[in-house]
């Protein structure tokens, strides 16, 4: 089996592995699940726990409140899953994470899959984001209570773009940040609803014509709700942090 023809493999750590597939179960990545598209593996960082009780934590150096993802039992669980050689990234789902973008999961879903980290409680300890070379990663400037939400949407944003996922290839070109713009407006049936109108030029037929309003209905609204957007016109995307993290997500 050559590279091209391997699905898409994708391994969560988590203290949570009954969260998975969840929504990943359903409609069309649960349909690409099922046919071997891609594969998911949810594994327990507890089984990597200390003594009796599989000890997964322990408290802040310095002090301060909560608890902390040790370091040697995360590499633990880290090594078992994705022994030397594996060729997938490895990401931490973090609060200071570098904000996960369409580029970014463009790259991720032309890769061989992902080794996602969840963490829980305050975080994980740093020595083992440097010791294992994991990639933060953020999904929103917000805090949840563990990683496993925002290892769903990393995801299932990647398993839509795989090959034979979507009906149509042009559902994954023509939306929201493909060429830095948000996505322009859609309507359909019934064409008067409430005293409001389908715009004439969708219904003339004239493809040019539909394709310039389109154009300018996703610069308007780019430029209205997110200037800092490349196809808004502006200096460029803003360098602004996300917060989704290990942390809390």
């Amino acid at each position: 089996m050559t590279r091209a023809d391997m699905p898409w493999r994708a391994t969560i750590l988590t203290l949570y592995p009954e969260m998975f597939p969840g929504p990943l179960g359903v409609s069309l990545s649960g349909d690409a699940l099922a046919r071997g598209a891609w594969t998911l593996e949810a594994r327990n960082i507890r089984e990597h726990g200390l003594g009796r009780h599989r000890s997964v934590d322990d408290t802040p150096a310095g002090g301060g409140a909560g608890m902390v993802l040790r370091c040697d039992v995360l590499a633990a669980a880290i090594d078992a899953a994705s022994p030397t050689g594996d060729p997938r990234p490895r990401l931490l789902m973090s609060p200071r994470g570098q904000p996960l973008t369409q580029a970014r999961v463009h790259a991720l879903a032309t890769g061989p899959g992902a080794l996602i980290v969840c963490g829980r409680f305050e975080g994980v300890d740093e020595r083992v984001i440097a010791g294992r070379g994991l990639e933060e990663v953020s999904i929103g400037d917000y805090v949840l209570s563990g990683g496993e939400i925002a290892a769903l949407v990393v995801l299932d944003a990647c398993v839509r773009l795989l090959p034979g996922v979507m009906g149509k290839t042009e559902s994954g070109v023509e939306e929201s940040f493909e060429g830095g713009l948000l996505e322009y407006p859609h309507y359909t049936r019934p064409r008067d609803w409430e005293g409001r109108g389908i715009p004439e030029v969708l219904s003339g037929g004239n493809h040019a014509a539909i394709a310039r309003w389109r154009r300018e209905q996703a610069e308007r609204i780019t430029a209205e709700r997110r200037p800092d957007l490349p196809g808004a016109g502006g200096p460029g995307q803003a360098a602004s942090r996300s917060i989704t993290g290990p942390s809390r997500s």
